[in-house]
């Protein structure tokens, strides 16, 4: 019980060849530019819980005379710093919980999804790394040069190691706020296309 199918052949129909597998599929490029964004995550990870972990540990207290009197200068004894530590330690936290959604880039480098996604919460969590770094800033330029007209004394001639950690912590803020501009940057540009 075989039955036997003649399909007759046709000068007119051009011969072509088989393809196997899939073509390429056009913007190959978003895959690279997702890994970029995954080795762009772990840098800002990196800035944003050093600049917390650099803030959150500097302390340096001057002797004198008595163990009675002493003069302390910690993150703590400044609320710009108790802010700047919470909100770096927030953004790092955000960027650690962010890599499954890079990772997914990764894997579907044409879905639009997590990639608007994360534009819109990178968005998010580099407004609140600005405004820590830059009021971290701020007091930190006042500790190196003081303020004559207001009274406030430069403290670092005097709590030299303080003002070394708290100025390293507010660079490697500015380090995590340009790798998330960077990040936002780069997947804008990778939706658009």
């Amino acid at each position: 019980m075989s039955t036997t199918i003649d399909v007759p052949e046709t000068s007119k129909v051009p011969k072509g060849k088989a393809v196997l597998g899939a073509p390429p599929r056009p913007g190959g490029w978003k895959k690279g530019v997702a890994i970029m964004d995954f080795i762009l995550r772990l840098g800002a990870i990196a800035a944003a819980l050093g600049a917390a972990a650099t803030m959150g540990t500097s302390d340096q207290t001057l002797p004198f005379f008595t163990q009675f009197f002493q003069f302390e200068a910690s993150y703590d004894s400044f609320t710009t710093f108790q802010f700047f530590v919470i909100t770096m330690a927030l953004v790092g936290g955000y960027l650690v919980l962010s890599l499954p959604f890079s990772v997914v880039a990764i894997v579907r480098p044409h879905a639009v999804g997590p990639r608007l996604f994360l534009i819109i919460l990178d968005t998010v969590f580099l407004t609140l790394a600005t405004a820590s770094g830059a009021s971290a800033a701020s007091i930190v330029y006042m500790a190196h040069k003081g303020d004559q007209d207001t009274n406030w004394l430069a403290i670092c001639n005097q709590f030299g190691d303080f003002c070394a950690q708290t100025s390293s912590a507010v660079v490697s803020s500015f380090v995590a706020v340009l790798l998330l501009v960077l990040l936002i940057v780069m997947s804008a540009f990778a939706i658009g296309k």
